[in-house]
């Protein structure tokens, strides 16, 4: 028997992050109307994943919910299939289809076996082409999503996230809108039909497929977007611009929690300082160990969690840290938060801490990439953002070069505290 030596279970393996992470890029082919489909090859998975992507997010809509009632009733009806047929015939095929929607994008997806491919891609036909907007199904979904969107505005969180956009953006502007529940009951399937008629076009589409491809499932898909009609990308109307407060409140007597966010309008994906805001956000509450959890969890006792992050939108970005704690401690806690941005302010942040943050976003990002799908979801996320997959290299060396004098420079910069809105949602008020 061939001897070995057995690991040492009292030493801790060596930590090995890369440093680099090479994606590869997509195979672009240029499809009729304009479309581009963006290709990853990944033989042997024998599965396909095709998602279709329009600048139809909430941003666009000029009737309130118009944009996530559109793209919820893509697979309610068609002029040949029921909905109950359509759902069938996806689960007979063992096939998947999904929407989701944000304030920029609409994302239509399925997923096949590649045997089955051309039947699936039938059914996106009746879907993405052909949807009729069935008035009954319609008013079914606008009465759940309105007991939804009511129900949800009971929860503090809820509250918190709506009031926060508000106030760093102002009531009207696209990204800071929130209306009524009630305003579903006037929503029509004209308005639907109208949105679906403006924004589901070659003009405002591009295609991702990614998995277990040949030459077949490239005409396949080409023949679908030949019969998309092309339309017209337009322009939304300008903006207004962010019309931030200091400060918001929202009493909720009955609750025994207070929500706070903290942050301030920054810039999207596209600025230079974007990256390194993700490397301050990670240090400040972007991982189990951050800061805010040290101080407000570990410390104090405050809460179960709290984090912090950078979000990236099409023609914008924000900076928040958010928190639930209980209502006696909404004071010292919104004074904690603050605490923490200030160190990073003012002080170095020392470079054990720094080599463990970099460390998490690195694996995070290798976590993502784990499989073709998790490919084709950040390869979606560089093409809204106007970048092609070398990006995700870039990321990773700036992580991994940024110092402790740099993330001062950004603290400092734009974590000034006059710089930011503090909203607080819950029954105990600043």
């Amino acid at each position: 028997m061939k001897n070995s030596i057995s690991p040492d279970r009292n030493v801790q393996p060596a930590v090995s992050i890369p440093d680099r992470v090479e994606l590869p890029l997509a195979e672009v082919h240029n499809m009729a109307g304009g479309v581009k489909l963006y290709c990853l090859p990944a033989p042997g998975y024998g599965v396909v994943r095709v998602s279709f992507v329009f600048r139809a997010g909430s941003s666009w809509q000029d009737v309130p919910f118009c944009a996530s009632a559109t793209a919820n009733n893509l697979a309610e009806g068609s002029s040949t299939m029921t909905s109950q047929q359509i759902a069938e015939t996806l689960d007979y095929y063992g096939s998947y289809f999904d929407v989701s929607i944000d304030r920029d994008w609409s994302v239509v997806t399925f997923v096949c076996l590649s045997k089955f491919f051309g039947q699936t891609m039938g059914l996106a036909r009746e879907i993405v082409l052909d949807p009729i907007f069935p008035e009954e199904e319609l008013r079914t979904y606008c009465d759940k999503s309105k007991q939804t969107l009511t129900i949800n505005r009971m929860k503090v969180d809820f509250n918190a996230r709506e009031l926060f956009s508000r106030s760093i953006y102002g009531a009207a502007h696209p990204y800071g809108v929130s209306s009524p529940a009630e305003r579903y009951d006037d929503l029509t399937r004209e308005d639907v039909r109208r949105f679906y008629a403006s924004h589901y076009t070659a003009a405002n589409c591009f295609v991702v497929m990614s998995g277990d491809i040949d030459e077949s499932h490239i005409r396949t898909v080409g023949e679908l977007l030949a019969a998309m009609p092309t339309g017209d990308a337009g322009e939304r109307p300008a903006f207004p611009e962010p019309c931030s407060i200091s400060s918001a409140e929202m009493p909720f007597p009955d609750a025994v929690q207070s929500a706070i966010r903290v942050g301030r309008v920054m810039f999207p994906r596209s600025h230079p300082d974007f990256i390194g805001m993700q490397v301050v956000a990670s240090v400040l509450g972007g991982y189990f160990g951050s800061r805010l959890v040290r101080n407000l969890r570990e410390e104090r006792g405050y809460t179960y969690g709290a984090y912090s992050a950078m979000v990236n939108l099409d023609r914008s970005g924000y900076f928040a840290a958010a928190t639930e704690v209980g209502a006696r401690f909404t004071e010292d806690a919104v004074a904690q938060i603050l605490v923490e941005t200030e160190r990073l302010r003012n002080e170095p942040v020392p470079e054990e801490e720094l080599s463990l943050v970099r460390n998490i976003m690195v694996g995070e990002v290798l976590r993502i990439l784990d499989g073709p799908f998790g490919v084709a979801d950040v390869t979606i996320e560089n093409i809204q953002n106007g970048f092609d997959n070398t990006y995700i290299s870039s990321f990773v060396e700036e992580v991994r070069r940024i110092t402790p004098e740099r993330i001062l420079e950004l603290a400092d910069r734009y974590l000034a505290p006059d710089a930011l809105t503090t909203v607080v949602v819950g029954p105990q008020q600043m």
